[in-house]
């Protein structure tokens, strides 16, 4: 009776140990998340800025971002971003498992992207008033005479 009461501690202690092993526990979780934050934020932070810079150097990326077409003006530019998208995706897929990076670029990464490169690029998304050489009709000088010809 004794030795099965040992075995069973045993046993239940064993099992702790490899469900501790396979799901740290929340206090080892803290370290953690702040590595993997530390390591994922700046390669974001990189492919955001790549977007944000590109989408506001490229007329028709910026045409579609005034008009709110975040995801059509990505797609105008978004070849130029793939090393910066590739390294995000690959550090997720080192740290969460394959096929993770790919998930997050296109849920939570592409849902909020819109909204940050809104925020990053609002100057260049105010309507600016651009000036024009013509006279307004109401104007009070009169329009040139046609010079006659000889």
């Amino acid at each position: 009776m004794m030795r099965a009461l040992l075995y069973g501690a045993i046993g239940t202690l064993a099992a702790m140990e490899l469900a501790a092993a396979a799901h740290p526990a929340a206090a080892a979780q803290g370290p953690r998340a702040e590595h993997r934050r530390a390591m994922l934020a700046p390669l974001e932070q990189a492919a955001t800025d790549c977007f944000a810079e590109t989408i506001g150097n490229n007329p028709a990326a910026l045409a579609h971002a005034r008009a709110g077409r975040w995801y059509e003006a990505a797609g105008v530019i978004g070849f130029l971003c793939r090393p910066e998208v590739d390294a995000m995706t690959k550090a997720r897929d080192h740290l969460e498992g394959r096929g993770a990076g790919g998930r997050y670029f296109t849920g939570p990464y592409a849902r909020h992207l819109g909204q940050e490169l809104a925020r990053r690029l609002e100057p260049l998304l105010a309507t600016k008033a651009v000036a024009t050489a013509e006279p307004r009709p109401d104007s009070e000088t009169p329009p040139a005479a046609p010079a006659e010809e000889p």
